[in-house]
């Protein structure tokens, strides 16, 4: 069994990843389910090695959990109150599963994880369908879920979501996120409906095209193939650029 405190990480440090994938015009989340009796989900999480950079563990996380290597990731918050601490998580958690661990490993691992822990928060966005999401030891589930459908996880993970959520508003034309999002080409409307699914408002059919194309981020291709071609739409493609973390 994978024991953390034995794995050579650096002591109270953690990243934490939202996954974000979109999917029938939904804005979607990768959450893993614990396997442990109880309800407890938790973001796709773990440890920074001593000689690891934080970048690279996330990237390591990511590639874990979706099975992808080139991921669009950014770090978004730094959790360092100083009550921040998993001991109720772990009592609970004890309380339901008293002999998942033997006595002498059970006291070693609640004194590590019971530490306050500095929190990293990262975003992902990953075209949902290329994804193939993997459980790991300690999850009975891996599974997407609408953002507006969450399930209520441990600690302070549900706030992560939504501040990544607001970072990702914040920054979508600037960055030019929402494309990390899409499948290799798409459409027109495509873009729309899922700036229309983040931003929650309604865009005006006539300007959004011009909107999107002043941000000189995509390259048109041929016209999508439906049996009409003087009605088809044109399909575009976001090139491949480098991840600012």
């Amino acid at each position: 069994m994978h024991i953390p405190s034995e794995e050579g990480y650096i002591d109270q440090v953690s990243i934490h990843c939202v996954i974000f994938g979109y999917h029938n015009k939904q804005l979607m989340v990768l959450i893993p389910k614990l396997n442990y009796k109880g309800d407890f989900w938790a973001l796709p999480s773990g440890f920074v090695y001593q000689d690891e950079d934080t970048d690279e563990a996330a990237r390591r996380i990511l590639q874990d959990r979706t099975g992808l290597k080139n991921i669009y990731l950014e770090s978004f918050k730094t959790m360092g109150k100083s009550s921040r601490n998993s001991k109720d998580f772990i009592r609970q958690l004890t309380e339901l599963n008293p002999n998942s661990l033997d006595d002498q490993t059970k006291r070693r691992e609640d004194e590590w994880f019971t530490r306050r822990f500095i929190g990293i928060g990262y975003y992902a966005l990953v075209d949902i369908n290329r994804v193939v999401a993997q459980k790991h030891e300690i999850d009975q589930s891996i599974k997407w879920y609408p953002i507006k459908a969450v399930p209520q996880m441990i600690m302070d993970h549900n706030l992560l979501v939504d501040e990544a959520l607001e970072s990702i508003c914040a920054d979508l034309d600037r960055k030019q996120l929402a494309f990390h999002l899409l499948p290799e080409t798409f459409t027109m409307s495509e873009v729309k409906e899922l700036y229309e699914t983040i931003l929650e408002k309604s865009f005006a059919a006539n300007n959004f095209p011009k909107k999107i194309l002043e941000l000189n981020a995509l390259e048109r291709l041929e016209k999508k193939f439906t049996g009409a071609a003087n009605k088809a739409p044109y399909l575009y493609r976001f090139p491949k650029q480098s991840n600012p973390s």
